[in-house]
């Protein structure tokens, strides 16, 4: 009888400083990976035009966020400019049980917070811009920000840097199909791990091979 091959799914979290290409590295992820799904955060804020519930955000109010704190229903939360945002914990598991990998959009501390909670699951990947002189030139080129939210986010960039000892993979982004090639293949290698694959001993099993473990 064949073996049922299904794998635990993982958690791929991508964290970069602002402008350091973590947008445009997890859309074409997205695109190009047919078992990888974005975690939906829930958060606190009103929806923008255009914004869907369950699509792009689970919009809920202050007392809704903070009940499902309190029944630990989050894997991790922070407040941003005031706002609250998290990620609900059971469609993530669903996704795991299931085979499904997820990638999540969060910051350092998001990705401690996520690692704390599954920490056999996590697979942690953070993005440095080639140096400071080109991400500024990439802020800037957005043409969207004051020169003081631009010295803002630079600032803050530094600080994230700083954590990037906490990250299993660390990428400086030269070149996006260079680093989306990489990232792929760090997906690639996370799914075949031994112990996201509870089928191998079984398949193993039925090709007829001794089993180590009672071999002399």
């Amino acid at each position: 009888m064949a073996v049922k091959r299904l794998r635990r799914g993982l958690c791929l979290v991508l964290v970069a400083p602002s402008g350091a290409g973590k947008t445009s590295v997890s859309r074409a992820l997205l695109e190009q990976e047919e078992a990888l799904s974005l975690s939906i955060s829930a958060t606190t804020r009103a929806p923008r035009p255009g914004e869907v519930e369950g699509v792009h955000y689970h919009f809920r109010t202050p007392e809704q966020f903070e009940a499902m704190e309190r029944a630990g229903e989050m894997l991790e939360s922070a407040t941003v400019y005031g706002r609250r945002y998290g990620t609900p914990r059971a469609p993530v598991l669903e996704a795991l049980a299931a085979g499904r990998d997820v990638l999540f959009d969060v910051d350092w501390q998001g990705h401690r917070l996520i690692r704390a909670a599954l920490p056999d699951d996590v697979v942690g990947v953070f993005l440095l811009p080639p140096s400071l002189p080109e991400l500024e030139r990439r802020l800037r080129g957005r043409g969207q920000d004051s020169d003081a939210e631009i010295a803002r986010r630079m600032e803050a960039a530094l600080e994230d840097a700083s954590h990037w000892r906490d990250f299993d993979h660390v990428l400086v982004n030269d070149h996006f199909a260079d680093t989306l090639a990489v990232v792929r293949g760090i997906l690639a290698a996370a799914r075949t791990r031994r112990e996201r694959n509870p089928w191998l001993g079984d398949f193993v099993a039925d090709l007829g091979g001794p089993d180590p473990a009672t071999a002399d």
